[in-house]
């Protein structure tokens, strides 16, 4: 709806009526000081122009919107939205997920359909991110090194947006793990203590970055950031060899009792995902465990629009100055310096 920020200067809107009623006429002096030939020509100018009534109700219309569109925005007018719901307490979120090379390894199936480890979890995090109604939600992407690809934002779908742009190999070939939780501690740690989350993704070890992962896992512990290691990846994959098909353990190289160290040590879970079924699962867990608020304040966004009469007022009123006046002073122009 409409509203304005200062709607008592509407009561400005009569004061041109009122003044011309009220206020007595001005008193011209007919003494000449400045002998200024070009006004004789601009007199004799106006005295020929026939300005008929028509005319007349046409310049006071236009002067009329001027001073409403004027007032109007001086009256600050707002546009204000649709209510938006906040919970008081919501919670400080970030996701961090593997882009390493092992994330590319196509163990993960979709109605019959192989995807790849990094496709998988783009899909099932993608709901878990939508159901955060709320909460402000981050996204870090760690491989050789950690990097935040979306700071903290209640914008969900700015997140989405770097879930979905992120690629396999785009932070590197190895896992830093450590360093990713690092990350995080640094983007957390300041914001309220009982509401600071990690949510970590990996499906192998550590073998890159400045920190260890014990070593970062107790500087979030220190911070009271509580974090969630999901180790993902299938028990088994076909792959080709020389004697046909040989199934493989494709998760050989994750690291599980780090992951549960780094659970442990923080106060939270290690959760363990070898499909799609069992990962969607995990984030409604995790929903379990660290609920959505059900008190909510109300937010309403509001757009200042006084730019939009401002604007009109103005294009009006130069557009009446040329029409007047450009001729005009051509004509006096050529008049006054075409004499001497």
């Amino acid at each position: 709806m409409l509203v304005f920020s200062a709607p008592w200067i509407l009561l400005f809107l009569p004061l041109p009526l009122l003044s011309w009623f009220i206020l007595p006429p001005v008193k011209t002096e007919q003494n000449n000081v400045l002998h200024a030939p070009f006004l004789y020509y601009l007199k004799d100018m106006l005295k020929s122009h026939s300005f008929t009534l028509h005319g007349h109700i046409r310049q006071y219309s236009l002067a009329a919107l001027i001073w409403l569109l004027l007032v109007g925005a001086a009256a600050g007018p707002q546009w204000v939205g649709a209510p938006i719901f906040f919970p008081r307490d919501g919670r400080n979120i970030m996701v961090a997920v593997d882009a390493s090379g092992s994330m590319q390894i196509p163990d993960m199936t979709l109605n019959g359909q192989e995807l790849s480890r990094l496709a998988a979890v783009q899909l099932i995090a993608k709901q878990f991110i939508e159901k955060r109604n709320g909460d402000r939600l981050g996204l870090i992407l760690f491989g050789s090194k950690a990097y935040l690809q979306t700071p903290l934002t209640f914008d969900r779908d700015t997140v989405l947006y770097g879930l979905e742009d992120s690629t396999i190999g785009l932070a590197g070939e190895l896992t830093a793990l450590g360093d990713a939780i690092a990350l995080a501690v640094k983007h957390l740690k300041d914001l309220p203590e009982k509401n600071r989350v990690l949510i970590i993704l990996t499906d192998g070890a550590s073998n890159s970055g400045q920190f260890s992962p014990l070593d970062a896992a107790n500087l979030a512990a220190n911070a009271h950031i509580k974090i969630y290691t999901i180790g993902f990846g299938a028990d088994s994959l076909m792959v080709p060899s020389a004697f046909g098909l040989q199934a493989v353990n494709p998760s050989a190289e994750l690291d599980e009792n780090t992951l549960k160290l780094i659970a442990a040590e923080t106060g939270g879970h290690y959760f363990r995902a070898k499909s799609l079924d069992s990962l969607n699962q995990i984030y409604n867990q995790i929903n379990q465990l660290e609920p959505i608020q059900q008190d909510k304040i109300e937010y309403r966004p509001q757009k200042a629009l006084y730019p939009w009469p401002l604007c009109i007022a103005f294009l009006i009123a130069f557009v009446l100055l040329a029409k007047h006046t450009l001729p005009s002073l051509k004509t006096i122009f050529l008049r006054t310096f075409g004499e001497s």
